[in-house]
Formats: C-alpha cells, structure tokens, sequence
C-alpha cells in the first residue's frame, strides 16, 4: 500500500471508536481477493458519518463507499485513505407509505424487492437475484433488458462533501446503462414509485425472474464478479464466449464457462491474476472483433 496517506489514522483520532485501521477488504467483496483498507470506517450515526466526510474532505483524505462489494475487484496492495462501510440502523431502515418506499442505501435490494413484494408493491420483480445493495443499484442503475431500478426512483438522499445532506430530486437524476449521474460521496437513502398489484402475480414475476437470473450466472458458492458492460447492442458474454475464451485461466483466476462475463476467483487467487486475465480477454476481443470492452468491475 503506497505511504503518502499513510497518516489518515493520525488525522482521524477524534474517530477512533468507529475506525478499523489494516482492515482486510476480502471478505466484504463477492471476489473474496484483495488487501487492507488503510482504515476501515463504520459510522453509527448520520452526525458521525457527516463529520467523517467532512474531515476527509478538508484533509483530502481519499474516501470510497463500499456497500455489497459485488463488483470491487480491491487490489492486493490494498487501499489508501478510508473506506466507509455503512452497517448501521442508521443507514438500513425501510419505510412503505402508500405506493411509495423509503429504503437507506445498506439495505439489501434483496431485502427492498421483498418488503415492496408484502406490500403488494410491483415493479422491483425483475431485479431479484441480483446482489449488492440499494446504494450500489442506484449509483450503477441495477438491471438489464427485463428492467432497470432508474425508473422507479423518485428522489435520492445522499450526503456531498461538506457532510451536508442533499436530496436529488427525479428531474435531477440520469439513468442510463449500468450508471447514474449520482456522484455525490456517499448515497443516504432512496425512494422509490411502485405500482399496486396482486400477491400472486408479483409472487409468479419473481420466481420467473429468479429462475432466468440464476440459470444465467455461475453458482452460488463461487467467488465471482461480472468483467464487463455490453456493447451497445451486442453481449459481451457472447462475445467472449464467440471468441472461446470460456474456461480461459490465469493464475487462479477463470472466466466462467457457464457464464463468460463473469470471472470466477479460486482459492489462492490474487488481485493480479483476475487484472492478467481481463487484460487478456480484452485484448482477444479486440484482435478478433475490433472491439473494445467496458470493465464493468470497479478496481480500488
């Protein structure tokens, strides 16, 4: 890990009983690989988290959001300046009233899809299965052809720089594939528009999406996460699979056979093998189709 903001814990001492300095990242990320947050941060109140980003923008401490970690390949070096990870009441709750619901941005879209799904509230179905949570899906407008969450979100909270709260009201956002024009440093919390329906029609939506989900994916048990944006009109996973790179393997890193846009990290896999092998399909893909790849993996 580089030592220029070797100091951040040093700037941050008023904060110690929320820091985790040297926190392995590994096991909040869905690829399991990487090295250690130089801190770890876990606010327990809005206040907290506020006067937290606040110094760190004052003392341009680097500052990143982890949430689900499903697409953070975290180099094995590890990363400088502060890592917030928001686990907090806090930061969790959800609120329905009437057709409309209110969810902080650490709740699981897991657990969003299924609190709209008892309140008889559709429109979510589409994105069952899909991991992280509610902060990543707005940030990177989580979904694909079968929908997307863009459409469904009304206003977003979110904290700026300052440490003052914000909300970004519809007519502010832009959704588009696979991101937002939510930049702000951290997202607080969203809501969303749904539409009422009947229980066991929501109930055969989300078993028809969780079924074409999960054929589509590699298993469960597996370290993976997804390599790149598909091309407009085109898949990147036919692409590869077109270019026969399925089961390809550097290191102990492979892109999955049973989806090829996914890279599956074994044990012992570095962060460097998963870097080696997108380098490699990449470059495959260009020689064959002249085409040139989008990593859709965020690399700390």
């Amino acid at each position: 890990m580089a030592t220029a903001q070797s100091d951040a814990l040093a700037q941050l001492q008023d904060f110690a009983g929320i820091l985790k300095p040297k926190e392995p990242l590994a096991p909040y990320t869905l690829l399991k690989i990487g090295g250690p947050a130089e801190v770890l941060a876990q606010p327990c109140s809005l206040p907290e988290l506020a006067s937290l980003v606040r110094r760190c923008h004052e003392r341009q401490i680097p500052l990143r959001v982890l949430g689900g970690g499903c697409n953070i390949l975290v180099s094995d070096e590890g990363v400088r300046g502060v890592v917030l990870h928001l686990v907090g009441p806090a930061f969790s709750e959800i609120n329905v009233q009437g057709r409309r619901v209110r969810a902080g941005c650490s709740v699981s879209l897991a657990a969003l899809i299924s609190h709209a799904a008892r309140h008889n509230l559709a429109g979510l179905e589409s994105l069952v299965g899909t991991p992280g949570t509610v902060g990543g899906a707005l940030r990177h407008n989580a979904g694909d052809r079968s929908g997307e969450i863009g459409p469904f979100v009304r206003l977003v909270e979110v904290l700026d720089s300052q440490g003052a709260v914000q909300v970004r009201e519809r007519d502010e956002l832009r959704f588009g594939y696979h991101q937002s024009n939510l930049d702000d440093p951290v997202l607080l919390a969203g809501e969303f528009d749904l539409e009422p329906d009947r229980p066991e029609a929501i109930v055969k939506r989300l078993r028809k999406a969780w079924i074409q989900r999960k054929s589509s994916q590699p298993f469960s048990f597996q370290a993976t996460g997804r390599m790149f944006k598909n091309p407009r009109g085109l898949s990147a996973e036919a692409l590869i699979e077109q270019a026969g790179l399925a089961g390809t393997r550097v290191g102990a890193a492979q892109v999955s056979d049973r989806h090829p846009n996914f890279v599956i990290a074994d044990p012992g896999a570095s962060a460097r093998d998963v870097l080696r092998l997108i380098d490699l399909v990449k470059t495959k893909i260009e020689e064959r189709f002249h085409l040139e790849l989008d990593l859709e993996l965020s690399v700390w």
